[in-house]
């Protein structure tokens, strides 16, 4: 089933890439050129190598977009047609589709096989798990092969991600499944967003994008701070579990220097100590989650028991005015209820239709927050300002400390009430 010899591209350029002790995505693309069994995909794959391979000479690129969709949807596929499709015929159209995975990428092996089947079938056999919003990401086929390929995983019920102004697909950890440093239900989190925002993620209307992520725990293994506009991360309000057996044990496997070294002196707020009878004592109240401590010594140490989760807006990568972390929102909520997750979508809700009204062409929610200022973004998503929301409170001494103590009364009287 191979290309025949005569009419494989040449590729000295990327050749080069195989060298090297590392593995080479150049060597994977060969391998599904040679040894694939479909002469479609063989021919789609040796194509696109001569116009990658074209590219390195020329040092441009020859991808152009357009307009691609399925019946009903306006967004879910980024259109890549090819500007040299008529020295490469077989890869003039490599269009990438965009799929929601399951939450906290719970897969079977049969669910894979399924989804690589409609693939080969209709696509070009290239898949990424996942891209950086999170969607599967089917990489190369025709325009007619889209709505082929969307019909058919469709109907065993898999959906098209976010692509273009919209709400993007939503990621969320693996979470008590399979982490024990779970303080949320993440996956129920992660579906009440997705059902709500469907229409959002599938007819692009907004500025730009906007992301959801759910992190279990303040590991944050979605990187939900950095790369989402809305993150919910789950934490605790008690203190730390500390097991003194499991500490001893821990300390008299390693040493007392390793703990001090690795544990104890790493505290970034210095929350930590070693007592002399090798259990280490905790400063619940400068503890900021950091995860440090919990991670070296899991059997040890552990979240408390108080769950809930804290709410986090504006973060993204490089854009107008560089990378954003997300700013505190809601520094705790209880999370018991079906209220309380009805309560999270209700703030995503005025978050996002504040952000739509108010946001500039091809600017992120964080940017806003930025132009316009936190306490005019809060009055107009309708949340009360908390001293939580000060931005790295413990980094500076030059802060005027007069009038603190009415404002803390005022808030303290607004918490009451």
């Amino acid at each position: 089933m191979a290309v025949d010899k005569d009419k494989i591209h040449p590729t000295p350029m990327l050749d080069v890439l195989e060298e090297g002790p590392w593995p080479s995505f150049i060597t994977g693309f060969k391998r599904m050129r040679d040894e694939f069994p479909s002469q479609r995909i063989n021919e789609t794959i040796n194509s696109m190598l001569g116009q990658l391979e074209h590219s390195y000479e020329t040092r441009k690129g020859y991808w152009k977009g357009g307009t691609v969709s399925v019946f009903g949807y306006g967004g879910g596929i980024i259109p890549r047609f090819s500007e040299v499709g008529k020295a490469f015929p077989e890869s003039k159209e490599f269009h990438t589709i965009r799929v929601q995975p399951p939450a906290g990428n719970h897969y079977t092996t049969a669910m894979l096989r399924q989804l690589g089947k409609s693939w080969e079938d209709h696509g070009s056999g290239m898949v990424t798990f996942h891209g950086q919003t999170g969607n599967i990401m089917f990489i190369g086929t025709t325009t007619e092969g889209t709505q082929h390929f969307f019909d058919e995983i469709n109907e065993y019920g898999f959906d098209l991600g976010g692509a273009g102004p919209c709400v993007r697909t939503a990621m969320s950890c693996i979470g008590a499944a399979r982490c024990e440093m779970s303080c949320t239900n993440e996956h129920k989190m992660h579906l009440k967003l997705v059902n709500n925002f469907t229409d959002d993620v599938h007819r692009p209307a907004l500025p730009y994008k906007f992301k959801f992520k759910v992190s279990g725990c303040p590991n944050d293994c979605q990187n939900a701070i950095e790369r989402s506009d809305f993150a919910v991360i789950g934490t605790w309000r008690d203190d730390m579990q500390v097991d003194d057996e499991e500490v001893k044990a821990f300390v008299a496997k390693k040493g007392r220097q390793y703990v001090i070294d690795n544990v104890i002196t790493r505290c970034p707020t210095q929350s930590l100590s070693l007592n002399d009878d090798d259990t280490i004592a905790v400063d619940n109240r400068n503890c900021v989650r950091c995860m440090h401590c919990l991670n070296v010594m899991p059997k040890a140490l552990h979240p408390g028991t108080d769950h809930g989760v804290t709410l986090l807006m504006g973060g993204k990568r490089t854009l107008k005015i560089g990378d954003l972390m997300g700013t505190v929102i809601i520094p705790f909520l209880k999370m018991e209820t079906e209220e309380d997750y009805e309560r999270i979508v209700e703030i995503a809700e005025e978050t996002i239709d504040f952000w739509a009204e108010n946001g500039l062409e091809h600017e992120r929610c964080g940017e806003m927050i930025e132009r316009i200022g936190l306490a005019n973004f809060l009055e107009g998503i309708g949340i009360e300002v908390d001293p939580n929301m000060v931005n790295s409170p413990r980094q500076c001494s030059y802060v005027r400390m007069d009038g603190w103590d009415e404002e803390a009364e005022k808030w303290f009287d607004n918490q009451a009430s």
